[in-house]
């Protein structure tokens, strides 16, 4: 699904380089492990991360959770729980500006079919700390030791 953007590249920087971005991020948990998206955009490129998005002008978190999973995962998803939040000090080094604010939300999947869109060029599921690739966006990796088993010293 292509998502529409509210402004273009240029209004999105002059913006959030004078403020941060809030956001939601979803740890999608299934029987096999946690759902990671492997993105394809010039941000975070070949990166595995949690499905996110920013929250839009008036659109609750849970409502922007919802269109997130459906459009960067295909799925429609329940919220089980909010687990806090994650500040991303390294969003600077990847776009040059910028600093995101993202509440992140334990959520299972309700329905359709794990299937990437046009941000990202792979979704996996993994099981456990050893079955996850190298490149995970940094500040992700705390949340997933605390989901995924095993490992964790190596992590």
């Amino acid at each position: 699904m292509q998502r529409k953007h509210p402004f273009t590249p240029e209004e999105f920087r002059e913006i959030y380089s004078k403020v941060p971005r809030v956001s939601v991020d979803l740890v999608i948990q299934t029987p096999k492990g946690i759902v990671l998206t492997l993105r394809s955009l010039s941000s975070w490129n070949n990166l595995w991360h949690f499905p996110g998005s920013t929250i839009l002008y008036r659109e609750s978190a849970e409502d922007t959770v919802r269109r997130t999973a459906l459009e960067e995962a295909g799925i429609s998803v329940n919220v089980k729980e909010c687990l806090g939040y994650i500040e991303y000090p390294s969003e600077q080094k990847q776009r040059g500006f910028g600093s995101t604010i993202s509440l992140v939300f334990l959520c299972e999947i309700t329905g359709g079919t794990l299937a990437p869109n046009n941000e990202a060029e792979k979704i996996g599921v993994f099981p456990s700390l050893a079955a996850l690739p190298p490149n995970i966006i940094e500040e992700h990796r705390p949340l997933l030791k605390r989901f995924l088993p095993e490992n964790i010293r190596n992590f």
